[in-house]
């Protein structure tokens, strides 16, 4: 009985609370303080620059794409899903490829092994591999939880959107993002 009492009084004095906030007018400190709040919110929304070898031993840095959509594609040769997701990949590059370009970033696999990948499955676009010594850290920027990870950032370096798996999702996501 008491812990019902106690309860339904903490409900109350909540509540209360609450409504106060919400009725409450907006002062010239606060507007400054939710705008503040708004450019934060802009910053972490944008993708975290990258740096990584490319397949000729180049640095790629992420930011040297924007202007076009990229779609960042953690992939690993020993990831059935990936691979059984290439040629759906393909036919999706192949179809926006002048409005976005795609960024393979290959994990936990040996140079060669990458490579190698690469040149049997014919892929296409832009590909950088992704040492163990810094997978970590790049994977919990992107929230990659599996594999393969697609994350969607738009030409001003926003992420739009992060699909796990191979999912058919992605694909219609691309043709109502295209369709505009």
């Amino acid at each position: 009985m008491k812990k019902t009492f106690l309860t339904l009084a903490l409900l109350t004095v909540t509540l209360s609370l609450v409504a106060s906030c919400v009725n409450r007018p907006k002062t010239t400190e606060a507007t400054a303080v939710e705008a503040t709040e708004a450019q934060q919110a802009d910053a972490a929304d944008l993708a975290p620059d990258f740096e990584l070898p490319d397949l000729q031993g180049n640095p790629l840095k992420l930011s040297s794409l924007r202007g076009k959509y990229v779609v960042l594609d953690f992939w690993g040769a020993w990831c059935i899903w990936c691979v059984r997701g290439f040629p759906r990949m393909k036919e999706a590059y192949a179809k926006y490829k002048d409005k976005m370009e795609i960024l393979g970033v290959d994990c936990r696999d040996a140079e060669p092994k990458w490579k190698a990948a690469v040149n049997e499955y014919e892929l296409p676009w832009l590909q950088v591999r992704c040492p163990d010594d810094k997978l970590q850290a790049l994977s919990s920027q992107y929230n990659s939880e599996g594999f393969p990870t697609k994350v969607i950032i738009d030409p001003e370096g926003k992420i739009v959107k992060v699909v796990v798996g191979e999912d058919p999702a992605f694909y219609t996501f691309l043709d109502e993002l295209f369709a505009k």
